[in-house]
């Protein structure tokens, strides 16, 4: 079949913008045809548009065109139009991990052991602050490394000027914000708070509530691994360890990891971390939730989308 290829950008514009010369084109494609076949045949025909940077849509409604899915299935057919939107140059959803979980590594190094050159004093930490450190940095190098040999990515790519604005909650709140306060000379060895906070019995009971939600936390990364076969996109409903109660269970172990951080050092600068990091994955959970019962009729109506019997 042909499908017409027109550029999004000079349709919205109107007539006064000088349209480019490359669109529209039509490219010759199979009845059988997938989307991913379509982005290819555009490639071919615009070299600086790789498969990644192409948004397609078509039909009175503008259905976006799923990678992975038929064009049947969007009731493209012989002699339609496809609508192109170029998202611009692109970065892989790994290596916007890898940077994302970087900086607070980075951060927590240097402020926790170079403390001279943040304050207006080495600081001698408490047993509360090693704690503190020796937590965040675990879990941050846990993610890079799940990062690693765990994830398998759904999207491959994002608009490269997003990794800013990801980044930036990441090396903003729970890297310099968290950081800077966290190891300050007024929770260090010989002050009150510290003696306050660094009793052994709590620290115990911190560390293994900590230890259980981050286990758990990679036992829920490894279930969804093992729902899609490398190299496919295929999606299906988790089950097993903490999937019973919500959609999202690698979320609630998170946040309860943060929780306790938040409670052993009782940072302001951690309280306002765990606020906005548990608004931020409730909605993604919720969304998640929301795409879980609408492709799967089936999906289990007892869950909830992050926290047991409540949302």
């Amino acid at each position: 079949m042909r499908v017409t290829v027109e550029k999004r950008s000079s349709v919205a514009a109107g007539a006064s913008q000088k349209r480019s010369s490359k669109y529209p084109f039509t490219v010759e494609l199979s009845d059988s045809a997938t989307v991913d076949d379509l982005k290819n045949a555009i490639y071919k025909q615009v070299k600086s548009l790789h498969p990644d940077r192409q948004r397609l849509t078509a039909g009175e409604k503008k259905s976006v065109l799923e990678t992975g899915e038929t064009l049947a299935k969007f009731d493209v057919s012989d002699g339609d139009t496809v609508y192109l939107k170029d998202l611009g140059p692109q970065i892989g959803w790994q290596a916007v991990f890898y940077i994302e979980y970087a900086g607070p590594i980075i951060i927590h190094y240097l402020i926790y052991n170079f403390s001279g050159l943040f304050y207006s004093q080495v600081v001698e930490h408490s047993e509360v602050q090693r704690r503190a450190y020796l937590m965040i940095m675990a879990h941050f190098i846990k993610r890079e490394l799940e990062t690693a040999f765990v994830h398998r990515f759904s999207h491959g790519t994002m608009p490269l000027l997003n990794v800013f604005k990801n980044s930036g909650h990441y090396h903003l709140l729970s890297g310099l914000n968290l950081a800077y306060w966290l190891y300050s000379p007024a929770s260090a060895q010989g002050t009150l708070l510290a003696a306050k906070l660094s009793d052994p019995f709590m620290l115990a009971v911190f560390t293994g509530i900590y230890l259980f939600a981050e286990f758990s936390n990679l036992s829920t990364h490894i279930t969804l691994r093992n729902l899609r076969p490398p190299g496919t996109r295929v999606r299906r409903i988790p089950h097993g360890y903490g999937f019973d109660m919500v959609s999202c269970p690698n979320y609630l172990f998170e946040i309860t990891a943060w929780v306790v951080i938040m409670a052993m050092t009782r940072s302001l600068a951690a309280v306002l971390f765990v606020v906005v990091s548990s608004v931020q994955m409730y909605f993604w959970a919720l969304k998640k939730h929301k795409q879980y019962r609408r492709e799967f009729p089936d999906y289990p109506k007892s869950r909830r989308a992050i926290f047991p019997f409540i949302a």
